[in-house]
């Protein structure tokens, strides 16, 4: 049996055995970048998992800023969870419409909210209609409120005044997500007002490279990847990447091979890259043993 590559996983055949448990909420977050040409919402009306929710982190949001997608306050998220129909005591399941892309984000975000039972369906939609698991499609049924007990853990997320002096104390690696052409500065940034380049001192582990069919890498691809970089497996971890998304996927991927003192930076370069007065380095990753 092909079992998940991560703790934090779990099958299809698995869901598919309990798809009508009680305490079980498969969750939809779906979201895909403006190039990709796909409408999540669409997607999720035309086929979705059986009771799933749909969740929406340009909705679930913090509305308060441009920047996109940031986490809400705790009071807004649980609200947001409670009209979900998400509550304490169940099991939530999130999965997305390419597999691992957009999913990791919303199982980072449930567990910096204190949700204590959050796994990612592996392979998301794709293995599951591969494996012809059963769909539904229409408008959703509504679903009871619950209550969501929010316990928010500081320690999984970071904001600009932290990664800065982390940079600067070297307390911290900051580890970024993007592709490496963007990271290095050589094609410019997808959003409008955000300058190229990378953080000084940051390293480069993009998280396609961790990823392939929809999965995760074998540990050992991981392992590879992250050691490449130059990343030191003692030392604490900042993931970063365009705008929160791909830094979960690292931030899983570096959990698979057993880094766990790491955090992600919710603002990452889109808020990062349109602060005039954060610096900015252009030219591609090298090796942290090779740094000066």
């Amino acid at each position: 049996m092909d079992e998940p590559r991560s703790r934090h996983m779990v099958s299809t055949g698995w869901l598919a055995a309990r798809l009508s448990a009680p305490d079980i909420v498969v969750v939809d977050a779906s979201w895909y970048l403006p190039a990709m040409n796909r409408d999540p919402d669409a997607e999720y009306r035309a086929a979705r998992i059986p009771g799933a929710i749909r969740f929406d982190i340009d909705t679930v949001k913090d509305s308060d800023t441009t920047l996109p997608h940031m986490l809400p306050s705790p009071v807004k998220f649980a609200s947001m969870a409670r009209k979900l129909g998400i509550g304490d005591g169940m099991k939530i399941v999130v999965y997305d419409g390419i597999g691992l892309f957009s999913a990791p984000r919303v199982w980072w975000t449930f567990k910096t909210m204190g949700a204590r039972d959050v796994a990612i369906l592996d392979g998301g939609l794709p293995k599951w209609l591969a494996e012809g698991h059963p769909i539904e499609d229409g408008p959703p049924r509504p679903r009871q409120e619950r209550h969501f007990t929010v316990r928010f853990d500081h320690s999984r997320v970071r904001d600009m005044a932290s990664v800065a002096r982390a940079l600067e104390t070297g307390s911290h690696q900051v580890v970024d997500a993007r592709p490496a052409a963007r990271f290095s500065g050589e094609v410019p940034e997808p959003r409008p007002g955000v300058r190229s380049g990378h953080m000084p001192g940051a390293l480069s582990v993009p998280a396609d490279t961790l990823v392939a069919d929809g999965r995760l890498r074998p540990a050992d691809e991981i392992r590879a990847a992250v050691a490449a970089a130059g990343v030191d497996p003692a030392r604490q971890i900042i993931t970063s990447c365009g705008s929160g998304v791909t830094a979960a996927t690292l931030l899983l991927a570096l959990d698979s091979i057993g880094l766990d003192r790491k955090s992600l930076y919710d603002g990452s370069m889109a808020e990062w890259g349109s602060t005039a007065d954060m610096p900015l380095v252009h030219g591609a990753a090298k090796p942290a043993a090779s740094r000066p």
